[in-house]
């Protein structure tokens, strides 16, 4: 099988897979907007998934305190592996198992910083992000989660910094403040498209989330190949790093990495 092709994160000097694989449903099946229920994997299928991410060339793994006892899991799972992988968290939102609520101070976000250290037995994080309770601009102006991420990132603990964004404004403004930007764009939502064109200009990183819209595409009766639809939508754009899609199913994450790599080839599958 042919890796997948990696491109450089904005300016951070980190290289991403153009597929990250995001790992909320390794940790947490409830409070979420998934079409349909799922059990969480044993630890033989996601040491399985994970072999076969790493085998196709992904490097980029996306986790979150607010994804269960994902960072828990991932840590188990990565021993004697931390040289292969990316890892991304995130600061900013907890997830209590029924609810969500969110802290942005310095000091919360250096204690989540050293937690998910530990969580994920490693002494270092390549990249974090402010997970947005959707106020972007508030939290970028008015807290002091930058800056406790930039001491972070002067003292050796994380590498890079960054925004999961949720609204076009924000979005802009944490191109103009940070590393790189994590973005929803897919086919059915354009509406911070601006975003990645910005981050283009800056040098600065974009990775997509919700490429398929949380698998709701696959209800749309007019879109006949959603998968395709969405990967040749997204790749068609300049500017993006990598896309974060996340799977518990073989079968599916196989499925993305061979249009994956089909589409950047310019080959038929």
């Amino acid at each position: 099988m042919m890796s997948l092709p990696r491109r450089s994160l904005g300016a951070t000097g980190l290289e991403v897979s153009v597929l990250g694989l995001g790992t909320v449903k390794l940790g947490r099946n409830t409070g979420i907007k998934y079409p349909a229920h799922y059990d969480l994997p044993t630890d033989k299928q996601a040491a399985n998934l994970l072999a076969m991410a790493r085998e196709a060339g992904i490097n980029l793994l996306d986790t979150a305190p607010a994804y269960g006892n994902s960072e828990e899991r991932l840590g188990q799972l990565l021993k004697g592996q931390r040289d292969d992988w990316l890892l991304c968290t995130k600061v900013g939102e907890e997830f209590d198992g029924e609810n969500s609520h969110f802290d942005f101070s310095a000091v919360h976000t250096r204690q989540s910083i050293e937690r998910s250290l530990r969580r994920l037995g490693t002494d270092h994080l390549d990249l974090v992000l402010v997970h947005s309770s959707g106020a972007d601009v508030d939290i970028i102006e008015n807290t002091g989660v930058l800056d406790a991420l930039q001491q972070c990132r002067q003292a050796g603990l994380i590498r890079a910094f960054g925004m999961s964004t949720k609204t076009l404004e924000g979005g802009l403004l944490a191109a103009r403040e940070t590393d790189c930007v994590m973005l929803t764009y897919n086919p059915a939502y354009r509406e911070e498209e601006a975003v990645i064109d910005e981050c283009r200009r800056l040098n600065k990183g974009v990775l997509l989330k919700k490429v398929l819209a949380s698998g709701h595409l696959w209800a749309n009766p007019k879109v006949k190949d959603p998968l395709d639809v969405s990967l040749r939508f997204i790749f068609a754009k300049a500017g993006i790093s990598s896309a974060i899609i996340g799977t518990i199913t073989p079968r599916h994450l196989a499925d993305n990495i061979a249009r994956t790599q089909a589409i950047l080839a310019g080959t038929p599958l």
